[in-house]
């Protein structure tokens, strides 16, 4: 199964039609636009399932576009695109909400498997239907929705897809490798510092007004969700 509809943002032409040719044969409509700008006006007319997003673009940059698209869209994966490979510029991506970040060049067959992954990551949250209860913490996992103390979380699905893992693990504290691997599937050079960027995103959100704290680091193992 693969994701349908995909809107690009890339203002290289040769590289937005190798992308775009490459997607068609394995069953992917793409969408492309080559500046910021035109993408909103594409945005508005499509339902995308998925957002490829270079950053260094004319009119707004593909950075902004992330941010905007998440202040409406808090669910639709957003994958960057970009040749810069700086954590800053890493951090800065998922503090606006991307779920994945490729430098360029990067090979198409990798890009499509990422693809797999995330569509495999929702489908199984869409299928899912219990709620978890941790102190005053609820995750819903049939509409993939979280409440602490009565009151909704707004996450981004790969903050949600960390929090799944960690409420899943019932107190078990999970190293750095094994939460790249369950919410990246992948050992990527810098997934261990994504882990430590997303731990703090969910902190902020999760804990930063809770009298008590559930997500706790084990120094030297890993980290785990409880209410101590």
């Amino acid at each position: 199964m693969v994701l349908m509809n995909i809107l690009l943002l890339e203002d290289d032409p040769i590289l937005s039609k190798e992308i775009s040719h490459f997607l068609s044969q394995k069953g992917i409509t793409v969408s492309t636009v080559e500046d910021g700008s035109q993408f909103r006006d594409v945005n508005e007319r499509k339902s995308p399932d998925l957002y490829l997003l270079d950053i260094n673009v004319p009119g707004i940059n593909g950075l902004e576009i992330c941010r905007l698209v998440r202040e409406e869209n808090k669910k639709t994966p957003i994958i960057m695109l970009t040749a810069y490979s700086e954590i800053n510029e890493k951090r800065h991506a998922f503090e606006y909400g991307a779920d994945d970040y490729m430098v360029k060049p990067f090979h198409f067959d990798e890009l499509f498997l990422r693809i797999q992954s995330i569509q495999r990551r929702m489908g199984e949250q869409e299928g899912q239907g219990d709620v978890i209860r941790i102190d005053d913490l609820e995750i819903m996992e049939s509409d993939s929705q979280v409440k602490r103390g009565g009151k909704t979380i707004d996450l981004t699905p790969k903050e949600y897809r960390l929090l799944l893992l960690l409420a899943k693990a019932n107190g078990r504290t999970l190293s750095k490798q094994s939460i790249a691997a369950g919410v990246w599937d992948a050992q990527l050079d810098s997934s261990f510092n994504t882990v430590e960027v997303y731990i703090n995103f969910l902190r902020k959100k999760i804990d930063k007004d809770a009298a008590v704290k559930l997500i706790h680091t084990r120094h030297g193992y890993g980290y785990y969700l409880k209410s101590e």
